[in-house]
């Protein structure tokens, strides 16, 4: 119950239902002039106020909002519910389950560890595309899925029973936020148990949790270590946030797509610099967008970097919310709320921003973002020129071609590649007088098991996926590409026979208007059949590709080329065989397994021919925008929303057979290769010991720019050479049944050894590696291995890195792995949000070079025996805001990013967790 200093607490009544809400009024705030996202946040400390964590003093300052203020203020912000995946959500369980033998341990009961929050599950990462263009794809990918990950579903299974307030979604039923957002997302949430009403909201332990905002709610992703102490009712510790205005108007037109929209909005937002702060969406043009466009926006937040990219609430939302099947009483509650609450959006209101941005949506043209980064768009009319120019900085052997042709070296805007190194390598190419290459000059011969044969370049085109939450949430652009593909088909085009083509939708919804509309055989002709309800591709999960294809690839160097409709192309996150990347809408995708390679002007250049040896060209075979709405409103029906969320946690046969055992406490099994006790309580004691300085310390990695979650923490396969792979081998499980990474995050003896293992990682300490390799003594070694070697010794360690360390995925693993690994502390030039949380989370101190300095710029090489002075002896146990550094014989300050008191006392009990644990088992 809050304490209510501000006489908060009124009745709502709704029909033949009073609410008890808390009324922003009341505050005294001028609630006209503030971000409709900042309003949510006052409300969630109305209602929370207790006097100590959460006071009146936190309220007024919200309540006083300064857009123009650098973010200096804490709040705590809790959220109603928690969103879980599997890959990341098996962890998290793991560590409640040893949470409460740790609890146990101490002496306190182990039940207190306990979900205080409603929490949902969706299984949506494990379904593998190991069968495609086949009719039967989906139930042999969905029988290999169960083999596969049988240990971890029995776990899943253990814990909808041990623990309360906990849900799951079984496999293959859809993508986490589309579940969300079709289902679960309640935009207005109805306490049953206080009679309570306030704006739904959540944190997710995936990054693009904030496709809920596309219908008005305040979500965002968080690492799965500070998810597990919003479970257990730990607010979110967050500075009071600068919120950026996007201003749009006009709408989109002819040809260009809800995704064109979100790529061009993704490279204005990085190019802006958006990195912690809230995107609120307004101006005229923000009624012409259907929620699916909304969500597809919101959905590619942690692209832009912002926190959340939130739509307050109109009639458009309330539309959605009634088609897809919420109750007329859900949907009555959200618009009276919404209005009496100053929720509901005014389009004639302009609230105080930090800044603002603008962007026509008449001006969107189709594109495409790549090869490594979603925030690189391209024009589609300049994919091909862009596609041979990033090809002749990354291929080639024949300097003297390159030189006749005029290209003795190449421009200084070389795309910067993760690690910080650039390739200055000349092409093989052919050039004509203007630079570009007239054609690409690897032909590689391929025989195919089958009989095909067939000859492979570099920028073919070999992975072609309609997958992800970002984009089959939305019905305008599947139905683009189903109705792209039955022209296509009726033109008498085929997909190339190197093209590995998949259709994985967010939701069995998809396929039902697909089949209503009549379309799906037509994708099926195009080898687009249906692979599994899940994020497949767009995760890592593409499946390996035809032997003989990734044999010629890698036996010849040819940068390959994969496109999906997805949100995420890192370096070495699709599949090990492809170098170059690239995000598209659902009919661009169809459209280029046709071509067969990227090597296309899709404008000006023949898909095909048809039946009579007529040229076909894409404009031949696009539909309208009015081809398409009539087809959404005839195909997509509420009933099927309805019918299909009827019995979402019910699971197939399959699901419903998975036995279940054991009480409240797991039974562990040493002989598990996937579910093993983790080791981050061994020897905690009920009280934090003292802080202590870094000394002696030694660089593990040295890196440079822009790596990701993805290259410390890899999703992906395991390699058989690997340690990881070394040590799945000595269990007995042969490579065919490695499985992913993501799928084995709840053995942290896989987890430890695969980090800093991406295959595309490029730590200086090892230069001319790629992978999972360090320098020790003057030997190049695995990371892992000189890890544990420096363990043994009682050598601390310190990775070095450059800007946006950590962007990506919320993966809590890049944290807790870089924790096993001995690692006490992160240099680094900035820190993307989740990451840097993460790590404080596991007790590792991030620092930050000072203004002005880098790892150039100081000297550091990583040789260097580092200490890092100041830590210990602080006031009060804190550790202040900037420590010293000794690196041999450099000395140099860095910026202690433990930003928030909350933060500070994370770190003093060596992570989150600890610091929960403690607290819950004094109770």
């Amino acid at each position: 119950m809050s304490s209510n200093s501000f006489d908060a607490r009124r009745t709502l009544t709704v029909g033949d239902r009073a609410y008890e809400i808390y009324g922003l009024d009341a505050t005294g705030a001028d609630l006209p002039s503030l971000p409709y996202s900042i309003r949510v946040l006052l409300e969630n400390l109305l209602r929370n106020e207790d006097g100590e964590n959460i006071t009146a003093d936190d309220i007024r300052a919200v309540a006083a909002y300064d857009p123009s203020k650098e973010p200096d203020e804490e709040i705590l912000f809790t959220p109603a519910r928690v969103l879980l995946q599997d890959f990341t959500g098996v962890p998290a369980i793991v560590d409640l389950a040893v949470m409460r033998d740790a609890v146990a341990d101490l002496g306190g009961n182990p039940d207190v560890i306990n979900p205080r929050v409603p929490v949902d599950l969706v299984i949506d990462h494990s379904i593998q595309v190991d069968t495609f263009a086949v009719p039967d794809a989906f139930q042999r990918n969905a029988e290999i899925e169960f083999e596969r990950n049988y240990e971890r579903y029995q776990f899943l299974r253990w814990g909808q029973t041990a623990f309360d307030n906990f849900r799951v979604v079984p496999p293959n039923t859809g993508i986490v936020h589309q579940v969300n957002l079709e289902y679960l997302g309640q935009v207005v949430f109805a306490n049953s148990e206080t009679g309570e009403a306030y704006p739904d909201s959540l944190v997710g332990t995936d990054s693009h949790t904030p496709m809920i905002n596309g219908l008005g709610v305040v979500g965002w992703g968080v690492g799965g270590i500070e998810a597990e102490a919003a479970m257990l009712g730990q607010p979110i510790s967050m500075l009071i946030p600068q919120v950026v205005g996007f201003e749009l108007t006009g709408e989109l037109v002819e040809g260009a797509t809800a995704t064109d929209m979100v790529l061009t909005v993704t490279e204005m937002l990085r190019e802006k610099g958006v990195v912690g702060k809230f995107v609120e969406f307004f101006g005229e043009g923000v009624g012409s967008l259907p929620i699916p466009d909304r969500a597809t926006l919101g959905n590619m937040s942690p692209e832009f970097g912002s926190t959340i990219s939130i739509f307050p609430v109109d009639q458009r939302t309330l539309d959605y919310m009634a088609f897809t099947g919420r109750s007329d009483e859900q949907i009555a509650l959200t618009e009276a709320y919404a209005k009496e609450q100053g929720l509901w959006h005014d389009p004639s209101n302009r609230p105080n921003y930090t800044d603002t941005l603008t962007l026509d949506l008449a001006t969107v043209v189709p594109s495409l973002a790549g090869p490594i980064r979603p925030e690189d768009r391209v024009a589609l009319t300049d994919a091909k020129r862009g596609m041979r120019e990033v090809i002749t900085r990354w291929t080639g052997d024949v300097k003297s071609r390159a030189n006749e042709a005029g290209l003795e070296s190449f421009p200084a805007s070389d795309p910067p590649t993760p690690g910080g190194q650039q390739n200055r390598r000349p092409p093989e190419h052919v050039s004509t007088s203007d630079g570009m290459p007239d054609r690409l000059s690897k032909p590689t011969p391929v025989d195919m098991d089958n009989g095909e044969s067939f000859i492979l370049d570099h920028g073919d085109v070999v992975i072609a996926a309609i997958t992800s939450c970002t984009n089959t949430s939305n019905p305008s652009v599947m139905i683009g590409a189903g109705l792209l593909a039955k022209n296509a088909v009726d033109k008498g085009l085929t997909r190339k026979p190197w093209v590995k083509t998949s259709l994985a939708p967010g939701s069995k919804v998809v396929t039902d208007y697909y089949e209503r509309a009549g379309l799906m055989p037509y994708l099926e002709k195009l080898g687009f059949s249906l692979v599994g309800y899940g994020c497949t591709t767009c995760i890592g999960n593409s499946g390996p590709l035809p032997p003989a294809i990734s044999k010629a690839i890698n036996d010849e160097g040819l940068a390959a080329v994969s496109v999906l409709s997805g949100n995420r192309n890192f370096e070495g996150r699709i599949g090990p065989d492809v170098k170059l990347n690239y995000l598209m809408s659902p009919p661009l995708v169809v459209a280029y397994a046709i071509a067969g390679t990227m090597d296309i002007d899709l404008y000006n250049e023949p898909l095909g021919t048809d039946a009579d040896g007529n040229d076909v060209m894409m404009a031949d075979i696009w539909p309208t925008n009015a081809q398409i709405a009539d087809v959404v409103d005839d195909s997509v029906r509420r009933e099927q929303f309805v019918d299909r969320y009827a019995d979402v946690f019910t699971g197939d046969e399959r699901w419903q057979n998975v036995p279940v055992s054991g009480g409240s406490r797991f039974e562990w099994s040493d002989e598990s290769t996937y579910i093993q006790k983790p080791t981050f309580f061994d020897g905690m004691g009920a009280e934090p010991g003292q802080l202590s300085d870094i000394t002696g310390a030694k660089v593990l990695v040295k890196l440079g720019d822009a790596v990701t979650t993805d290259h410390i923490s890899p999703a992906g396969a395991i390699k058989a050479d690997s340690p990881a792979g070394h040590y799945l081998q000595d269990k007995g499980v042969e490579p065919r049944d490695f499985n992913s990474f993501g799928s084995r995050r709840g053995n942290h003896e896989v987890m430890m050894r695969g980090t800093f293992g991406n295959i595309r990682l490029r730590n200086q300490l090892a230069p001319g590696t790629e992978g999972g390799f360090t320098t020790k003594d003057g030997e190049v070694t695995s990371i892992y291995e000189a890890a544990m070697e420096y363990v043994e010794e009682g050598t601390p360690l310190v990775v070095l890195a450059g800007t946006a360390y950590g962007n990506g995925s919320s993966r809590d693993w890049a944290a807790k792995g870089t924790i096993l690994l001995g690692v006490k502390a992160v240099i680094a030039k900035s820190y993307e949000r989740i990451h840097r949380s993460n790590l404080i989370g596991m007790g590792v101190l991030p620092l930050q070079f000072k203004d002005g300095d880098t790892q150039d710029s100081l000297g550091l090489t990583g040789e260097e025996e580092f200490s890092i002075t100041g830590i210990a002896g602080g006031e009060d146990g804190k550790v202040p805001r900037e420590v010293t550094v000794t690196a041999g014989d450099k000395e140099f300050m860095v910026d202690v990013r433990l930003d928030t008191p909350n933060e500070q006392a994370y770190y003093r009990h060596g992570g989150i967790l600890h610091y929960v644990l403690r607290d819950l088992s004094s109770t």
